[in-house]
């Protein structure tokens, strides 16, 4: 009798929430001239194929014709032991919903990346924390089939207290709780200092 119960109440939470991308919230009012600089992710969901396995930090820029471009790096292991730090440089397109982009890589990293991936504002404080989400594949029934996440935080060290319950809360939204894994910053990508 337990066990009955237990699976209808998974059942009616699986049912309560719409996983469908089209109904995914994103932040309202979005600011891009407050979102510029410099974000450090500290978890992402990774989706299928090669992808940034860690020291991730994205740069965001609007250059003088309004466009928001971002470069990144972090660390990839291809041939599956060779390790490198990729630099990577993408363009925005703009959308009718001003936290919805499209994402263009460019250059190298247009071999390590598909290109013109979604680029979802989820939420974000522009001084604390983000929450970035991108669904590349839509199955049949309007769910993400292939899809990634980054929960960024201003601060290298990671998010603050106070921002987990609200970053908690926005993986939920988008059905990937349990989905994330722990991004290490340990200055693998940085440029060694050269001596005087």
């Amino acid at each position: 009798m337990l066990r009955w119960f237990v699976a209808l109440c998974a059942l009616a939470v699986c049912q309560a929430q719409d996983c469908q991308v089209a109904n995914i919230q994103v932040m309202q009012n979005f600011d891009r001239t407050k979102y510029v600089g410099t974000w450090y992710a500290v978890a992402k969901k990774d989706p299928v194929g090669l992808f940034l396995r860690d020291n991730i930090v994205a740069n965001f820029a609007i250059k003088e014709d309004g466009t928001m471009t971002a470069t990144a790096e972090g660390r990839v292991i291809i041939l599956n032991n060779w390790e490198l730090c990729a630099r990577m440089f993408a363009t925005f397109e703009d959308t009718p919903d001003p936290a919805k982009f499209k994402m263009k890589y460019w250059g190298a990293a247009s071999n390590l990346q598909t290109g013109d991936d979604a680029h979802w504002v989820i939420d974000t404080d522009y001084e604390n924390y983000a929450v970035h989400y991108s669904c590349r594949v839509i199955d049949y029934d309007g769910t993400c089939l292939d899809g990634y996440s980054f929960v960024f935080s201003r601060h290298p060290t990671g998010l603050r207290p106070e921002d987990q319950r609200i970053v908690t809360q926005k993986k939920q939204d988008l059905c990937m709780i349990g989905k994330y894994r722990r991004v290490d910053h340990t200055g693998y990508c940085q440029e060694p200092e050269l001596p005087m």
